[in-house]
């Protein structure tokens, strides 16, 4: 199945309308010549970042949360009532990934640590990152970072 998907992301990243994709419900990852598009939803306020993915039972291959600070901080995450394993990229001011959790455990009350300096975080299903072959130091693009500083502006 994974191979399937992977030979898909290939063939949509080759194409010129997903390289100038910028959009409020897009999120773009790139590293090593990959391009990957994900259709997001937003946590922004206190309530939503609590209520973040829980209780959901599954959710696209495509699709994930992102979670959006006014400015960049130490964060940490759980997974008490998210019933679906998830990878999270924890990711600074200028949209570079700076530490990615693989397949964090549903249910569990564990304290998931993403570091200093983090000003967003983008939930995925889990087992995603690693099957796109999602690193530290990978680039995040998306239309409501500041472009700015932006390691990879729209």
């Amino acid at each position: 199945m994974w191979r399937g998907l992977m030979a898909s992301v290939v063939m949509l990243v080759s194409s010129p309308a997903v390289a100038a994709v910028c959009a409020e419900d897009i999120l773009e990852i790139r590293q090593n010549g990959l391009n990957a598009q994900f259709s997001i939803e937003l946590a922004v306020t206190p309530a939503e970042q609590a209520q973040g993915l829980m209780f959901r039972e599954s959710m696209a291959t495509f699709a994930g949360m992102l979670f959006v600070y006014p400015s960049p901080r130490s964060v940490s995450f759980w997974m008490k009532n998210t019933l679906i394993p998830l990878d999270m990229l924890f990711i600074d001011e200028t949209g570079t990934v700076q530490r990615i959790k693989e397949n964090a455990t549903p249910r569990s009350t564990e304290t998931i640590p993403g570091g200093d300096n983090i000003q967003y975080v983008f939930e995925i299903n889990g087992g995603l990152s690693n099957m796109l072959g999602l690193s530290e130091g990978a680039e995040i693009r998306y239309i409501g970072f500041s472009q700015e500083n932006a390691a990879w502006p729209c």
